[in-house]
């Protein structure tokens, strides 16, 4: 798919989430330390791959919430990991013009991991054609409640009405206030569900699964969703007649 032919309804920003890491190793007899580290390769292959097939805005699920129940030697791991890509990807990050932003409860993470990307953003936020954004110690529950509460505030301290509450209003609390609604969802592995991510910014995307665990994922799986995302028709509560309708108006 070049970028010269892409069609008009094209993903502006791709969300994923990261999955098999553990199974990918387990089937190889390695550690699970391992299948993350391959996973890191991953990140980085897709990093690349969306800027060449022209997608702006990159969103990475690469820590939960949840994620804290898991044995302390795997988080652990995945913290190091974690600050082993910032390092590792940041003058990257830097030459290829690609912002970085995070978003979940950030002051939750170790503090040496925080400061770390604290120093990526800092270092990338005057760049705004290409994004890229790790879901750090996120989750949607919690998002919804941060922005709940955010509202609660500006009601209290009479900043805000409750009668001028509308969705754009309650969006601007959200983490991703600042960020597009994602156009696709891609899981990896071949579990079909969101666990916990961007549930209301999803409420219109498009969901991809595929049975690729995440270590394997290359330029290529990704093309592939995209073209399955292209071949769909996104309706928005419409018919498909109004869709055509509108379409042929644009024109």
């Amino acid at each position: 798919m070049g970028i010269d032919s892409k069609p008009t309804n094209y993903p502006n920003h791709i969300g994923m989430i990261m999955d098999g890491n553990g199974r990918w190793a387990k089937e190889r007899g390695l550690s699970r330390n391992k299948g993350h580290r391959q996973g890191v390769e991953a990140c980085q292959r897709v990093v690349k791959a969306c800027q060449e097939l022209d997608v702006h805005y990159l969103t990475l699920y690469a820590f939960s919430a949840e994620n804290w129940k898991r044995p302390e030697s795997e988080v652990n791991a995945l913290m190091e990991l974690l600050e082993y890509f910032l390092a590792k990807e940041l003058k990257t990050l830097v030459e290829k013009k690609i912002r970085l932003r995070a978003i979940g409860r950030l002051d939750g993470l170790p503090a040496h991991l925080n400061r770390a990307v604290v120093e990526a953003i800092d270092a990338t936020k005057e760049f705004n054609e290409w994004n890229l954004t790790l879901a750090l110690n996120y989750s949607s529950r919690n998002e919804i409640v941060d922005a709940a509460k955010s509202i609660s505030n500006a009601v209290a301290e009479g900043r805000l009405s409750v009668g001028d509450i509308d969705w754009d209003t309650f969006a601007e609390g959200m983490y991703t206030h600042d960020l597009p609604d994602p156009d696709l969802i891609i899981r990896t592995s071949g579990e079909n569900r969101l666990s916990n991510f961007l549930m209301m910014q999803s409420a219109y995307a498009e969901l991809v699964f595929t049975d690729t665990y995440w270590p394997d994922f290359t330029k290529a799986h990704l093309e592939e969703c995209i073209k399955t995302y292209c071949a769909r028709e996104r309706r928005y509560g419409l018919t498909g007649e109004q869709v055509s309708k509108k379409k042929l108006v644009s024109k």
